[in-house]
């Protein structure tokens, strides 16, 4: 079972359900999930392979949806479902093959397709790092910099840096997340299904990763799929504008 961060108590509403993006937590979603907790129960997870969940050497969306549905069904077996890029992808594998989980889903700057980036040299810079060298977060920084030019990466990948073990550590299963990235980045085109409820496609307005030409693609799996865009955001819109996007996904699950 996935590692989960739960906030306030269930209500009439069903639960939230919030799954983050590759080299993320539940933690990173820790102010949006409280907030949102106020009228539901928000459940953050780890996914697998990251944070305090599981580590296992297989990382593809069919496992992922599986993980997400047993967390649903140890909270009530329905939830509405909030995902983030790799998390994203994750939502929407389960929504397509459990629909009966899932009454209201949102999908974050991301889309059913496969993409041709690579997240493994920011496994590399990770790698590069002589972890019993490091006693602090500082440290850890100026040490990534020689491979990361920007801070923001930077300070969101450190989250992941246990310092308190000895030596530190990171709380991220590197080696399958290297090994399974071309399915990470990627999309299963064989999953089959589709899903009929309520869906938003909430992406930033400065980020390129739902394209207009997805449009057809998301419409054939996600026939009632709405889409919105951030202003002035871009591929981290839940952190970029926080308040924006609490209210926009605020709106569409009190719809």
């Amino acid at each position: 079972m996935l590692a989960t961060q739960i906030h306030g108590s269930p209500t009439d509403a069903l639960p939230l359900l919030i799954a983050h993006g590759l080299f993320g937590s539940a933690r990173n979603w820790g102010v949006i999930a409280k907030r949102l907790s106020d009228a539901r129960q928000a459940i953050a997870v780890d996914m697998r392979n990251h944070g305090a969940s599981p580590w296992t050497t297989s990382h593809r969306y069919p496992d992922l949806a599986q993980d997400l549905a047993e967390v649903i069904d140890a909270h009530g077996g329905r939830a509405d479902v909030l995902g983030h890029s790799m998390g994203g992808k994750a939502a929407m594998a389960l929504a397509l093959t459990r629909p009966d989980r899932v009454r209201r889903l949102v999908v974050a700057d991301i889309a059913p397709v496969a993409y041709g980036h690579s997240q493994t040299p920011l496994i590399e810079a990770m790698r590069s790092l002589d972890l019993s060298a490091i006693d602090r977060r500082g440290t850890a920084d100026a040490a990534l910099a020689r491979r990361i030019d920007e801070p923001g990466v930077r300070a969101f990948l450190l989250q992941s840096l246990d310092l308190k073990a000895s030596p530190p550590e990171w709380r991220l299963n590197l080696d399958t997340l290297q090994a399974e990235m071309a399915h990470i980045v990627g999309w299963p085109d064989d999953l089959s299904g589709r899903f009929d409820g309520p869906t938003l496609f909430l992406s930033g307005a400065a980020s390129d990763y739902v394209r207009p030409d997805y449009r057809d693609r998301i419409k054939a799996l996600f026939p009632a799929a709405r889409f919105a865009k951030l202003p002035g955001a871009g591929h981290w819109l839940h952190a970029e504008k926080p308040r924006d996007f609490e209210a926009a996904v605020r709106a569409f699950l009190d719809a």
